[in-house]
């Protein structure tokens, strides 16, 4: 009910209606979005059609899928799988940018190096890459310590320094480093230049320019794609099993081949990659919204935060469905 404080008709008065052009004569009609709801019904009846499949469909052995999901084998084989992606993320990210900044210089053999780099490593598949890593010792059987085209102080057998996992980090992360560095150098370029005259101005010597100025700013640019391709190198550790290394995905294949179940432990695998990829998608979205405080002064809530605030919502309309109900007479009366 609405309240109002002007003055009501005097009896017998007849009320005009308002003109035809009168906003307050015009009917509101709520939009109609058909071709939404029925792209709704259609995606809602896909979605249904799965999960039923999935639950029904006696093919994926669920059972066998619990079985196996949480055993020590896998459970080892992703702590194998975790452990490649940290190094090679590291290790890449450290080259890559030291790579970027090659591009960057104004040292033509320095720009030389770091392109050819960049195209090499781009230009040959990764299992190209981690085989001739692994097959290292048939090209140099030791390598040493010297003084350039002269003598070799001291000398190790390849094999037994670099090994099998060393390969498979050496592999991925020399691979890692090639598009690292294209990552880090457009999220350089990104920045104004006039940030860097300013800094030149003040006197801040150039390395302090690069860790407080530059590299802040273009974090804002270089981390979606930077975790677009942690989540790629996570999947991508899967190639190692060309060199028997027990990762997720080679013990996998070891299970199923003794005992025949393909499809509940490729299900298995991809319930483990879901959930990895998952915590590095959401430990992205934070480290996003952090290094974003500097552009966007009030970001946008965090699910979390939504969540929060529609039980705070909640509860306050039901307080207030709560309060009772004062008839309208008697508000009157108390004024």
């Amino acid at each position: 009910m609405r309240l109002t404080t002007e003055p009501a008709a005097p009896p017998g008065t007849a009320v005009l209606p308002p003109p035809p052009d009168d906003p307050a004569a015009l009917k509101v009609v709520p939009a109609r979005h058909h071709a939404r709801w029925a792209a709704a019904v259609v995606v809602a009846v896909l979605a249904a059609q799965f999960g039923h499949g999935l639950a029904t469909n006696p093919v994926w052995e669920w059972d066998v899928f619990g079985d196996y999901v949480l055993s020590e084998t896998i459970v080892e084989a992703v702590w194998v799988t975790l452990q490649l992606t940290a190094y090679a993320t590291v290790l890449g990210f450290l080259l890559g940018t030291v790579l970027a900044f090659m591009r960057l210089s104004r040292s033509p053999l320095l720009q030389t190096a770091a392109w050819s780099y960049i195209w090499i490593f781009r230009s040959i598949p990764m299992i190209v890459q981690l085989v001739f890593w692994f097959n290292l010792s048939a090209l140099y059987e030791r390598l040493g310590v010297g003084i350039p085209f002269g003598p070799v102080f001291w000398s190790v057998d390849s094999d037994s320094l670099i090994g099998t996992i060393g390969a498979a980090v050496i592999g991925l992360s020399l691979h890692q480093a090639a598009y690292a560095a294209e990552i880090v150098r457009g999220g350089v370029v990104s920045v104004d230049p006039g940030q860097l005259e300013a800094a030149a101005a003040l006197g801040i010597p150039r390395l302090r320019q690069i860790r407080r100025i530059v590299l802040p700013q273009a974090m804002r640019a270089i981390l979606p794609t930077a975790g677009n391709e942690i989540i790629g190198l996570l999947k991508g550790t899967s190639v190692v099993y060309v060199m028997a290394i027990g990762e997720l995905f080679y013990q996998v294949q070891v299970v199923y081949g003794r005992n025949g179940r393909v499809i509940p432990l490729l299900l298995v695998a991809t319930a483990w990659y879901v959930l990895l990829t998952s915590v590095l998608s959401v430990a992205q979205y934070y480290v996003e919204r952090r290094f974003a405080r500097g552009a966007d002064r009030t970001p946008p809530p965090t699910p979390l935060q939504r969540v929060r605030y529609s039980v705070r919502s909640l509860r306050a309309a039901a307080a207030r469905r709560d309060q009772p109900v004062v008839p309208l007479k008697e508000l009157g009366e108390s004024r």
